[in-house]
Order: C-alpha cells, then structure tokens, then sequence
C-alpha cells in the first residue's frame, strides 16, 4: 500500500471540486475545540494521520451518490448537501472526513454555534464564526490569560470569534483563512508587511520576531509541507471498499449501522435518494407531528425489517439486495404506518421525553401496517377500544422494561403473536401479547412482583408520566396540557413550614420523603394545576365536582388530606393504585371500564 503526500492548499483546492464524499459517510459531528486542537498540531509539526481515498472511474459515476463537504457548518445540522458528478473527476473520502472538513471551515469556511441559553428559532441566538490567530503568541510561553488551552496542550494563540478579535500591543490577530492567498513567497511576504503594520512603533524587535515566525510557520504548514499522507483506492469493486472502510473507521468513532447500510440502499433503489428520503423522513417524525420525537436512522431502518416480515436482527447480512427490493417495495407503507404510529402514542403524552424505549413501538407499528388502521385518532368503537389496548399495552411494556437490553427475541415473539392473531380478528391482541411475553420471562402485567416498582416511581423520573397516567382511562393526554401535580402541596411539605408546626423530627422525615411519591400525584390540566396552586387539598377538593375523588383513586377520607398525615395519605392512596393495576384490562374479550374500585374505600365528597 503506497501513500502520498500532499500540502494542506492543495487539498483544500480539491475539496468539493474533485474531492466528496460517500453516502456512507456519517455527518461532521466535531466541535470548535477540536479544529483548534487540529490547528494547533499541524502548526507543530505533529502528525494528524493519514487520509483514504477512492478514485471513481467515469463510467461509475452515476451509481454512486456524492455529498459536498461542509463549508459554513451551523452547529446541529447534520446534512450534507448532495453534488453533481457529471464532468468531474471524483475521488471519494472514505476516511478523514472530520479532519479535511475541519481544515477546510478553519481555512475558508465558517462555524456557527448558538448561545447557550438561547433558542434555536432566534436568529440572533447565533453567531457565525471564523479561526483567528494571534501572532503575538510565543507557543514556547504558557498564556497566562488562558490557561485551559494550557491544560488542553493548546500552545499557538488559535480562537473562534465572530469579529476579528481586536489586536493592541500584545495581540496581533490575523484570520486564518488569509495564508491561503500566500500563492508564493512574495505573497507572504506582501502579507507579513501589511500584518506587522498594524503593531505599535515601540513594539520591542523580540516580539516582532515572534509574529514573523508565527506567520511563517503557518505559511509553510498550509501551503509547504506535505503534511496530508494519503492513499488511494482505484478498485471499482463496492464489496471491497466497503469492507475498506469499515475497517478503516473501526479505531475510530465507530459509524451507526445506519450510515453504513445506507449507502447500499441507496445503490439499489431506483429512482430516489435513500439517504435523503430516510434522513427527511426521520426529521419529520422528529419535528413535523404534534409532538416532538427522538427517533434515529437506525430505528427506522430496523422498523423495515420487522415490517417487512423479514428478520428482525439488525445487521448487514440482512440487508441482502432481494431484502433491500422488497423494503422499496413496501416503503410508503412503512412510511405511513411508522407515522400513524407516532401520531398515536403522542396522543398517549408520549414523547421523546418519557418513551423510554423506541423498541416497544415496533409491534404497534406492525399492527397498523397490518391493519391498514391509520393512527385510531376516530371515534368509532374500533378505533376507541384498539387505541385503549395498545395505551394500557404500551405503558406496561415501558414501565417493566419489557425491550430493553437485547430484545431482538422479544420483537420476533411479538410479531409472531401479532402474525397468528390477525389471522382471526382486526384487534390489537393486548392479552395474548401479555401471555406469550410473560412465558419468555418479559412481564407486561402488573402483579405482587412488579408493582411496588411502579409505586417507588417519583415525581421528576422520565417514566412518572407513565405511572400517573396508568391511573386513567382517557388516552389523549397529548391534546391537552396536563400537569403533574401533588395532591397534598410539596411547598406545605416544606422542612420548615413543618417545623413551624412544632411536627417532631423523625415525623418532618417521613413527610418530606413522602411528598414527591407517585401516591401524591395525579394528573391534572394546566390551568385547573394553576388554580389549585398551594391551596390545601381539603380547601381545593370542595370546588371539584362529586367524582373528582374516584376518578383520580383518592382516598375519600378527609383525616388524611392534611400535610401532616401525608404518609398514610399516600399509604392509603397507594393500596387503590395497587387495586387499579391488578384490574387492569389485558382481557382481550372484555370491554374497558376497568377502573371501578369499591365505592367504601374512594368515593363521592361528603357533604
């Protein structure tokens, strides 16, 4: 294997003209510390690794789909912008992506971050950034004036800034990206004139020195010394390169499966841009529905497979060219299946910020896609006592972990289950799902074993959503803005409004322990939230109307609405929460309505 060497202008000079990358390229993920890290260990002498190319043949041009490097990179963005191959010569990057991106935004492009606090759709929460370099900066003395690049062993005086930082006696700042108009050592030296023209009369000879040097040195790193060793890859054969690059990237920050199958998709499909119709598609679950998602490539893609009746292990060999015609095949119905889907459990109040597992979607998906039922947001009796199914099924497999850790046998289970039951009836088969996942040991249910797991959830946990609304019947929490509220006050739990009350120590601990329990919170709307306020329950309680206490499993015992019974408030609440899981309905021949306790233990207000 032969490398060559190549100066740093020469690259740069190449890059989106001859130089692009491959759709199995991940997005450019560095931030501005590491270009200053790679900068400064160019400006060194240090080596930065050698780089692996493909020389595409004319003729294979067209299979491939090319992507320009990224010039202007705006912090969150994550997408290449497609290029046209026609009339070009085009040599690929199968590895040093990052750090020929890197040097080409430190050299000629840009760097936009966001403030830290600001929102992304405030245009002025911003700010578009270029390198500059301080001449003035010995690399041989530490900066007392930043030690953290001291620490992080960043020696030559390298920033990101919005406006060329202001140079005085003891700063020269030059903007980075200007050595690339250094053509020749004349033009260098037209340049050093120009730059040390700025510094102060009385600046001393040493420090004019420092600066020349400085100049210099990037002069030579960028457009001098061969600092770019690369190797190129002129075999046609796509197996070959992939196996390449595979192990090329293997040392490195490893590539989503995701990054890599796309590329195969991509040379097969016909007629569309699998990368970029995945990559859309995963925006729009993400930003485009009612709620906000956090869905990835991967999951979509393993979501073909399993939607596909194919098998649902997510690896390459599964990935076969009669597998990849049969998903283009079924890709719009994917598509809207895996929609409908997130359409659906977003109506449950499920979100990125409480779906603790994206897995647990997967046989949701494949019923609907099955089904052809859309996201059940009707109001017929099908549509109302499936979505009811799937909600109570879905908070179940949740909140016991049903898919986590390696659940490529919990899938295929479900599927199966889904698979003979559709063969009898259209709905949504929550109890045999139930049966068949608890014989392989993946409890949904809720018995002795796992609710007092359920009953430890507190408020602020991701999945307290989850366990509150278990309490109720209603499935569309994610139309209206609930809150979740304490039932007895957390401010009235206060340790020292409760020491005003002269409360003893150890009776102060177990309400303070108590408040934030699952026993104290319910689910309530935003605005009836806001009214209540820190109003004492037994106060607010009598402005509610006559079912208020049942609806919400409270306890119809006013000794115990008071801050100081706060721990047998909850005991008590807890047993009625413990009788509403067991009656739970995963019956698949019952009807819903499953939330009737005895009428002694929670009930109407008295008078």
């Amino acid at each position: 294997m032969s490398y060559v060497s190549s100066t740093v202008a020469r690259v740069i000079d190449q890059i989106n003209r001859s130089y692009f990358l491959p759709a199995i390229q991940r997005p450019y993920v560095w931030q501005p510390d590491q270009i200053v890290a790679l900068f400064d260990s160019l400006l060194k002498g240090y080596p930065i690794s050698s780089f692996l190319f493909w020389e595409i043949r004319p003729e294979h041009r067209s299979d491939w789909e090319i992507y320009k490097f990224i010039e202007n990179f705006r912090f969150g963005d994550t997408h290449n912008e497609m290029a046209e191959p026609d009339g070009r010569d085009v040599v690929l990057v199968l590895d040093g992506q990052q750090r020929l991106t890197s040097l080409l935004i430190g050299l000629r492009g840009t760097f936009t971050v966001r403030s830290k606090y600001g929102r992304r759709n405030n245009p002025d929460a911003w700010s578009r950034q270029r390198l500059y370099i301080d001449l003035l900066k010995d690399p041989a003395v530490a900066d007392a004036e930043d030690p953290d690049a001291e620490d992080l062993g960043i020696t030559y005086g390298l920033r990101f800034a919005e406006e060329e930082p202001k140079s005085d006696g003891d700063h020269l700042w030059m903007k980075v990206g200007s050595i690339l108009d250094c053509t020749s050592d004349d033009a260098l030296d037209r340049l050093a004139d120009e730059v040390l023209a700025r510094l102060p009369a009385d600046t001393p000879r040493s420090m004019r020195r420092v600066a020349e040097k400085n100049l210099d040195r990037l002069y030579r790193t960028v457009w001098k010394d061969g600092v770019i060793a690369y190797y190129t890859e002129k075999d046609q054969s796509y197996d070959r390169v992939l196996d390449i690059f595979i192990r090329a990237n293997d040392g490195g920050t490893k590539l989503s499966k995701s990054d890599l199958l796309l590329s195969m998709i991509t040379s097969k499909w016909e007629g569309v841009s699998a990368r970029q119709e995945i990559y859309d598609f995963v925006d729009h679950l993400n930003s485009g529905l009612d709620a906000r998602n956090e869905i990835d490539k991967d999951f979509v893609m393993k979501s073909c497979l399993v939607l596909s009746d194919l098998d649902q292990r997510y690896k390459v060999g599964n990935f076969t060219t009669a597998n990849l015609k049969l998903i283009e095949k079924n890709w719009r119905a994917i598509k809207a299946s895996l929609e409908a889907t997130l359409r659906l459990v977003n109506r449950f109040g499920i979100d990125r910020e409480n779906l603790t597992s994206v897995n647990a979607l997967l046989p949701i998906a494949y019923y609907i896609y099955r089904t052809n039922c859309g996201s059940l947001d009707g109001s017929t009796p099908f549509e109302a006592e499936n979505a009811r199914r799937i909600h109570q099924w879905l908070l179940g497999s949740l909140l016991n972990g049903v898919f986590g850790g390696s659940s490529d046998q919990t899938i295929g289970t479900a599927r199966a289950v889904l698979q003979e039951s559709l063969q009898a009836s259209r709905q949504f088969p929550n109890g045999a799902l139930v049966s068949r996942l608890a014989s392989r040991g993946r409890i949904t249910g809720f018995d002795d074993n796992n609710i007092d797991g359920v009953l430890e959830i507190a408020y602020g946990k991701r999945n307290c959503f989850l366990a509150a609304s278990l309490l109720y019947d209603n499935v569309n929490w994610g139309s209206t803005q609930y809150h979740i509220d304490h039932i007895i006050p957390r401010s009235l739990a206060d340790r020292k409004a409760l020491m005003a009350r002269n409360l003893p120590e150890t009776r102060i601990q177990q309400i303070v322990e108590s408040v934030d329990k699952l026993g104290n919170l319910q689910l309530l709307l935003g605005r009836e939230n806001l009214e209540k306020n820190n109003a004492p329950f037994s106060h607010w309680i009598r402005t509610r109307d006559r079912d208020f206490l049942q609806r919400h499993f409270i306890p119809n015992d006013p000794d115990l609405w008071d801050v100081t019974a706060l721990p047998e408030f909850v005991a008590a609440r807890e047993r009625l929460i413990s009788q509403r899981l067991r009656r739970l309905n995963f019956d698949p021949t019952a009807s819903g309505g499953s939330s009737a306790l005895p009428q002694n233990e929670v009930g109407a207000l008295g008078n």
